[in-house]
């Protein structure tokens, strides 16, 4: 990427110059732009992820590159995902002499994680999460388990309580689920908002997920395992022989050794593996009769 001469000028009014060197961004609602700059809690998320000098890191959002400049001298090559154009040209000029730094101006949501490299578990993903996109970018990014070794995130307080919810606890639900089978999940640290500029109205918290080398769970389906966790959740408040009539007969519900009458907070992934694959094989049988029946007809 070419680099400009002269430091990039950010739109709109002027923002607060963060690393001491002139440059002032305006925060973006429209991003989720919240700048990290509180030393103490930078140096304590660097602890936490360890880089390594063989280490392949990808930063999610450097925004002004506060988490970057550390570590960047600690690795062996560093990726940058940033939207913001600004952003993106400011890390490219203060960061891009660097050989380990490379910068993509791009939308994560719509980053293919394979064109960075296809070793198993190379990669480290990093990232302070705009709020409003943390859901489907940590979705996104499961697409590629066998590429991550670790992913190390800023997230809302309440996002990382509900990944890392048991069953019975209130924010036990359908993110902490999925995310708990795909991932062994761990709530390191809060972070108060005023580590934060502008500071956000509500508390974050450091998370780390390592993708499982073997699901803690085996399905037939996972499609149909995600189906069943979503429709349980959508109508949480009711039993889940009401909630989950519409996927499985109650004679077939009958049949498990789970309490029906409970509501979906009260059950371990296992025990929704079980009910998902009591569906996916019925569904398997039911298109085996049709087929067979259409071939009798011929």
């Amino acid at each position: 990427m070419s680099r400009s001469s002269q430091r990039p000028r950010p739109r709109g009014k002027p923002g607060r110059d963060l690393q001491g060197d002139g440059f002032l961004h305006q925060a973006r609602k429209r991003f989720g732009q919240n700048f990290l700059h509180d030393q103490n809690i930078i140096h304590k998320i660097v602890q936490s992820i360890r880089p390594q000098a063989t280490d392949h890191i990808v930063e999610i959002g450097p925004g002004q590159g506060a988490l970057t400049r550390h570590l960047l001298p600690a690795c062996a090559s560093l990726d940058a995902i940033e939207l913001d154009r600004d952003l993106a040209a400011y890390l490219e000029q203060t960061l891009g002499s660097d050989p380990r730094f490379t910068l993509h101006q791009a939308d994560v949501l719509k980053f293919d994680l394979a064109t960075l490299g296809d070793a198993p578990r190379s990669l480290r993903i990093v990232g302070n999460l705009p709020y409003n996109i943390s859901t489907p970018c940590m979705f996104h990014l499961l697409r590629y388990p066998h590429l991550i070794a670790d992913m190390t995130f800023m997230l809302q307080l309440e996002v990382v309580q509900r990944l890392a919810a048991l069953p019975g606890d209130s924010h036990y639900g359908r993110l902490g689920l999925m995310m708990q089978y795909f991932c062994r999940v761990e709530h390191l640290f809060d972070v108060p908002p005023t580590a934060f500029v502008p500071a956000p109205k509500v508390t974050s918290a450091i998370v780390r997920l390592v993708p499982h080398e073997t699901p803690p769970v085996q399905v037939d389906d996972v499609a149909c395992l995600q189906d069943v966790i979503r429709i349980a959740f959508t109508q949480r408040r009711k039993t889940l022989k009401n909630s989950l009539s519409a996927l499985i007969s109650e004679a077939e519900l009958g049949g498990l050794p789970i309490d029906m009458s409970l509501r979906p907070e009260n059950l371990s992934l296992a025990e929704y593996a079980l009910i998902s694959d009591t569906i996916s094989r019925a569904r398997h049988q039911g298109r085996q009769e049709q087929q067979e029946e259409s071939h009798d007809r011929e």
